[in-house]
């Protein structure tokens, strides 16, 4: 929200009230607290104190490199929940000291430094470089004439600095000159409206911030003051926490240890989903034509999922399976079973009307209640849906025993879909909630509920849903995919710069829906979704009005879908690993450029590329014409012919050295997908499933390794084993040896192979 007319002049009906100098700081060393009190005018005598509102702003730290700044000017009003659950390091209390020049905070590396002599100042360090600072005209009270309040920050940009994060933003991938305000909304791909809502940004100076508010967030990311972001929410108060570097991946470190880590999906999971599609007509004949279409061309499927037409019309959600198309369910499912396949099955939060749930939910009160005692309806989605109230845990328990019953049919997940249209007027929740606050938190008590049924009746590392609406803390509870986009190149484009955005807001794993949703995508669209999907963490055929099986478009697309399903299955030992990064750190699988090479520059606004872990850079193709422009850091790298590597060859395409950018041009069956040089990337034996013993039979591709490289290979056991390999680089050899390896494996230089049976040492002479 903008608040002022230019540099010099506040908007009409707007007075804000800036915080313009320090009059006190009390420290509590042993809280480990620094409470700060700015006037909102200079005082040059006590006669200045009288009729003068006076802003309060309390530091502290829950862990160390993370500063925790509210900023108060009443503080005595009510506060209702929800709040955002964070985790806090027992026990940590940061260094706080005042003197004479200011008051400091130290926790980590990271100081927050309240100058107390001149004008409003406070600048946030790591050791020693200040990253950002709140000045003159930063901190400020509004009011307006209509009687609204609010309160807003502006923290300091430097020159060239890159802003990130926000969510799963469609938009450019750079926030700066953007006004985001975080309020989930179920808009599309194609708009600045955003399923993901996350009050978290990542800056390319080496740090970031999280507005610990749920309600709606507003940021001028510099727009309203070209040199700043602005930070403002309704009310009396505002939180927000400064999390230190200085890498990207240090932020997110700490960010997501805050606010929670992604944990581990199943290895099945990462195979290849396929949906009934939306609208589409479908009973179990054509779903087990669909299934053995895919078997009769070599397409492995691990999971189908039944989108929204398993349920009777105008009924959803009532959790039974429409009779007049799946009479026996139960048999249904078991027979998906037997072919070795999961079952997802698609649900939302809403029941409507005509089912026989509504009036029983709406009478218990577990539908959200108007402000009046009734029970909140309205036609959008299904007719006279009410909205299951999870602050309510009886109808929590209601709304999960419903999914029991499905998970004892056979059932093994859920698609969570819908959870952004959430009234915020005239509405009444269980434990009181404030409607505002709640309008982008219920994505979280949504989710978080049905991801606990699946914990607790999967065990830990079993539980994986299809998500679509999420707000910060969201990624605990994956998979989240990217919403409804259209069927064309551009929404490809688009669909990629939410993924790169979610990546920066904390989340570890993402989707999208290959080929698009809306409309029927041609052929070459949907072949060029192909090598982005299956190159993603998680890969879903899905669509709207018309069915995703690749042999609808062309024989071209079944080859296609082949060798991509192949080589992903192939690259299961890497992911695996990928996937221990995610739970431990909290880095992405699928990363921005920026994320992966913070101190290349040129990387910086790049937003039709990522790299797929810290080896494979993937460069999707959005045109026609088959070209893309590659950008390729520093070093030699190594194009990866998927499907030879899918067949179980080398990798010893063309080396391309950069940096620089690169024009390319491929057929449907390939694309830019480049190798780092000193890289080993682990490859697996199968190709007919994710879900397998990764370390047997495993080939280690050695690439452009340096002579003096030495480095230790983990390769995860998925369904056997693991297994660790150490990897030297002599003037002549590539030398690899493992002191638990249970099984063959195989270390491959370009064109040249070895292989070794247990532990033992493999050389290559080169």
């Amino acid at each position: 929200m903008k608040f002022t007319d230019g540099y010099w002049q506040s908007r009409p009906g707007i007075e804000p009230l800036y915080a313009v100098e320090v009059d006190d700081v009390r420290v509590d060393e042993t809280a480990g607290t620094m409470t700060v009190f700015a006037p909102t005018t200079v005082i040059r005598h006590r006669g200045d104190t009288l009729n003068r509102p006076l802003l309060t702003l309390t530091y502290s730290s829950p862990a160390p490199g993370v500063v925790t700044v509210r900023v108060e000017h009443h503080a005595g009003g009510v506060r209702r929940g929800p709040d955002f659950a964070l985790h806090r390091e027992p026990g940590f209390v940061p260094v706080v000291k005042v003197d004479e020049a200011a008051g400091v905070l130290e926790t980590g590396g990271l100081t927050v430094r309240v100058h107390r002599q001149g004008p409003w100042r406070v600048d946030f360090e790591l050791d020693g470089r200040v990253l950002t600072s709140s000045l003159p005209k930063s901190v400020a009270a509004v009011s307006g004439d209509d009687g609204g309040h609010w309160m807003h920050e502006q923290l300091a940009l430097a020159p060239g600095e890159h802003v990130y994060g926000l969510g799963e933003r469609f938009g450019p991938f750079v926030k700066n000159g953007q006004e985001v305000d975080v309020w989930n909304a179920d808009g599309g791909t194609s708009s600045e409206q955003a399923y993901k809502n996350v009050p978290f940004y990542l800056t390319s100076g080496g740090y970031g911030v999280f507005v610990d508010q749920p309600e709606k967030v507003s940021l001028e990311i510099a727009s309203e003051v070209s040199s700043r972001v602005q930070l403002s929410v309704p009310g009396q108060s505002l939180t927000y926490h400064v999390v230190a570097g200085p890498e990207p991946k240090d932020v997110l470190r700490r960010y997501t240890a805050l606010t929670g880590r992604p944990p581990h999906v199943p290895d099945w999971s990462y195979g290849l989903w396929l949906s009934t599609s939306f609208t589409t007509d479908y009973d179990e004949r054509t779903v087990m034509s669909f299934i053995d279409g895919m078997a009769e061309r070599d397409l492995p499927l691990s999971v189908f999922h039944f989108d929204c037409f398993w349920m009777r019309e105008y009924q959803w959600c009532d959790f039974e399976w429409d009779p007049r198309t799946f009479p026996d369910p139960e048999g249904m499912l078991a027979r998906l079973h037997e072919r070795g396949l999961k079952v997802s099955a698609w649900i939302n939060p809403y029941i409507a009307q005509r089912s026989p749930l509504f009036a029983e939910a709406a009478e218990r009160g577990y539908l959200l209640r108007t402000d009046d005692g009734g029970t909140w309806q309205w036609d959008l989605w299904q007719a006279g849906m009410g909205l299951v109230d999870f602050t309510n845990p009886e109808a929590t328990a209601w709304y999960l025993g419903h999914l029991e019953r499905l998970l004892d049919q056979g059932v093994d997940c859920f698609k969570t879909d819908f959870g952004e249209r959430v009234p915020v007027e005239g509405v009444v929740w269980h434990d009181g909630s404030d409607p505002e606050r709640m309008h982008n938190y219920y994505a979280q008590l949504y989710n978080e509920a049905v991801f606990g049924l699946l914990e607790r009746r999967r065990g830990t590392g079993e539980a994986v849903v299809f998500a679509r609406a999420a707000t910060a803390g969201g990624q605990q509870m994956p998979v989240h995919w990217g919403g409804d986009c259209d069927s064309t190149y551009a929404a490809m484009a688009e669909s990629l710069r939410g993924g790169l955005s979610l990546a920066m807001s904390g989340f570890g794993y993402w989707s999208h829906d290959i080929g698009g949703f809306e409309g029927t995508p041609d052929a070459g669209v949907f072949k060029r979704w192909l090598a982005f999907g299956l190159l993603s963490s998680h890969s879903r055929l899905h669509g709207s009005s018309s069915y995703r099986v690749p042999w609808v478009f062309d024989d071209e697309a079944v080859e296609v879908a082949r060798r991509l399903t192949h080589l992903k299955m192939r690259l299961m030992p890497y992911l695996g690993r990928l996937a221990e990064e995610v739970v431990g750190d909290g880095t992405p699988m699928m990363r921005p450029m920026v994320l992966e090479f913070p101190q290349d520059r040129a990387t910086f606004g790049v937003d039709t590329q990522y790299t797929l872990g810290d080896a494979l850079l993937v460069a999707p193709v959005f045109r026609e014409d088959g070209t893309a422009e590659v950008y390729v850091p520093e070093g030699r790298w190594t194009h990866l012919d998927p499907g030879a590597v899918a067949d179980g060859g080398p990798i010893d395409g063309d080396v391309v050295t950069g940096p620089r950018w690169v024009t390319e041009t491929h057929g449907f069956a390939s694309l830019p997908l480049l190798v780092r040089p000193g890289s080993v990337l682990p490859v697996g034996a199968r190709t007919d499933r994710p879900d397998y013993a990764w370390a047997e039979d495993v080939t280690l591709h050695c690439v452009e390794l340096a002579v003096g490289h030495d480095s230790e290979v983990r390769v995860p056991g998925g369904e056997g084993a693991p297994a660790t390999f150490r990897v030297r680089r002599t003037e002549d050899a590539v030398v690899v040896s493992s002191g638990n390896a249970s099984t063959r494996w195989a270390v491959q230089v370009g064109g040249l192979r070895t292989e070794a049976i247990g532990p033992g040492e493999v050389r290559i002479d080169l």
